[in-house]
């Protein structure tokens, strides 16, 4: 067995820890480059950086982190001297400040270094001091190696990826989450519990992935729909938090699955939010892997991990495969996620959108190749 596990350095969790983000960041620079979600909801986290006497330049992403507000952060940090980068926002926030973090300290344009739209070339240079703080449990980006950036001229996600974008910190506190609505709650939780899923299914885990993916699991299952319920639940949003950081862990270190191979090309030709696509595909697509498990590879470890999955959410130790399956259907009924119809998407997309997924990097993490037929299944369900 051999396998490598990448985390932050410095990882703060905690309801109020946001407060500690001063001396932090005065640690690491004397200008900071705050990127800010569109509800703007730095002005507390700029008074604390004011306050330990660093100067602040803002940028906003005002929705989907795009190749070209990353551009235009670097410019803005670049001309304001900017020596820190600090990210307070969703996983859209959090990716953007991580790719113009390492962007400040590597040579050449963003396009450089992009999969599958750009040149590829590794990037070379650690980034900039970069502090991650998350105000959703969902993607678990404070702690992942990678940038997720649409495309816009053609139509796509794609991955800005290296070790050296890790965050020098990530700050995790719960009490940052306690005011999202019902809708925002329910996208980003069920994003964080497949990013727990998929990883502990993948035959490419390894046993430290595996641990933070079934806690991940235990405390996501049940408390996501308690959250959604009641926002000012103190304990559902900290597990949620809790599993949020957990399923970043997890795809930080082992592979995604056939769910986020169809989350990069949905998100890049519609206006699809990651963690609605998540939603509505986890359930079809965990039902397509297990009836071809059983079909083609019925000796896989997949399906004894399926099987643990379902008591890990069920919390019934007779649990199958097919109950944790429905135990999910009936959670993303009861949360109200939209189908992919509501963003536009037809059965005339559906070839389109599945040969894109199957050239997706997170396809290669699926415990099992499959079909066209099964991806279009999986897809015209989804709507």
């Amino acid at each position: 067995m051999s396998f490598e596990f990448a985390a932050p350095p410095r990882v703060i969790f905690g309801e109020g820890r946001l407060r500690e983000v001063g001396p932090l960041v005065r640690g690491l620079g004397s200008r900071g480059l705050v990127v800010e979600g569109a509800s703007g909801r730095a002005g507390a986290l700029v008074a604390l950086l004011d306050e330990n006497g660093v100067r602040c330049t803002r940028l906003r992403v005002p929705g989907e982190p795009t190749t070209s507000v990353v551009e235009e952060g670097v410019e803005l940090a670049r001309a304001a001297g900017c020596d820190v980068v600090v990210g307070i926002g969703g996983g859209s926030v959090i990716d953007a400040a991580k790719a113009i973090a390492i962007l400040l300290t590597n040579p050449g344009e963003l396009r450089d270094y992009l999969e599958v739209v750009g040149r590829g070339k590794p990037l070379t240079e650690k980034s900039a001091p970069f502090i991650a703080i998350p105000t959703t449990a969902g993607t678990g980006a404070e702690v992942t190696r990678n940038a997720v950036l649409a495309a816009a001229e053609e139509r796509v996600k794609v991955s800005l990826r290296s070790p050296l974008m890790i965050p020098a910190v990530a700050i995790v506190d719960p009490e940052l989450t306690y005011g999202l609505p019902p809708a925002i709650t329910a996208s980003t939780g069920l994003d964080a519990l497949t990013q727990c899923i998929e990883p502990f299914v993948t035959p490419l885990s390894n046993p430290l992935s595996d641990a933070v993916a079934r806690e991940g699991i235990r405390r996501g299952g049940p408390a996501l729909l308690r959250a959604y319920r009641d926002g000012s639940d103190a304990e559902a949003r900290r597990d949620m938090a809790i599993a949020s950081l957990c399923g970043g862990l997890a795809l930080a270190n082992a592979k995604l699955g056939a769910v986020h191979g169809f989350a990069a090309p949905l998100g890049g030709m519609f206006p699809v939010p990651h963690g609605v696509a998540c939603a509505r595909l986890l359930p079809l697509v965990m039902g397509a892997n297990v009836r071809a498990l059983l079909a083609r590879a019925p000796g896989s470890p997949a399906l004894a991990r399926y099987e643990e999955v379902a008591r890990l959410l069920t919390d019934q130790p007779g649990a199958r495969a097919d109950d944790g399956i429905a135990w999910l259907s009936r959670l993303i009924e009861e949360l109200a996620v939209p189908g992919l119809a509501t963003y536009g998407m037809s059965d005339a997309d559906i070839a389109d959108v599945a040969g894109k997924a199957r050239r997706a990097s997170s396809m290669h993490g699926n415990p099992v190749d499959l079909s066209d037929v099964e991806l279009a299944g999986i897809l015209r369900a989804a709507l």
